[in-house]
């Protein structure tokens, strides 16, 4: 199990590390559609079809903020305090916390389909009973998702009958 976290880890460091070195200008192409800081952000098709708020009081931190939580949330499955503690923490992003908050408060994200996201992700590396993958899924100490949520991902990614 430390062996899955530690490889997830690095990923995303490695893919956050990439992230930064492709967007560090104010204007950064994400898919199909360019998103500036100055502007209100369209939506960017993914598999979550994430939309930031249209909020021009954003500060540039919460702006950027934003951006990287969408680089998170499009490559693994993120749940409201993980996406936040990612953001705010020191071995994550950084960001203060309630910037951070404000951020991931201002996106439309459809955290059943992170969840669903996340457990296909743990079941893809190593086998979950239904039960154990709901407890992963909403543990504390792991994805901090909501039960509702974990157990609609758990059943999303086929783990539950």
């Amino acid at each position: 199990m430390k062996k899955m976290f530690k490889w997830i880890a690095i990923i995303l460091v490695v893919l956050f590390i990439i992230g930064l070195i492709a967007g560090t200008d104010d204007t950064t192409t994400t898919g199909q559609t360019a998103v500036s800081n100055d502007a209100a952000a369209e939506p960017v098709a993914s598999e979550t079809e994430v939309v930031a708020a249209v909020d021009s009081g954003m500060t540039k931190q919460q702006k950027n903020a934003v951006r990287s939580a969408k680089n998170y949330i499009s490559f693994a499955g993120f749940s409201r305090d993980g996406l936040i503690n990612q953001l705010s923490s020191d071995a994550g992003d950084g960001y203060n916390i309630d910037d951070a908050t404000i951020a991931v408060d201002g996106m439309d994200i459809d955290y059943n389909e992170q969840a669903g996201k996340s457990a296909s992700n743990y079941i893809s590396i190593q086998g979950f009973s239904c039960d154990g993958l709901i407890t992963q899924l909403s543990s504390p100490a792991g994805d901090k998702y909501t039960k509702e949520q974990a157990e609609y991902g758990a059943k999303l990614a086929g783990a539950c009958d």
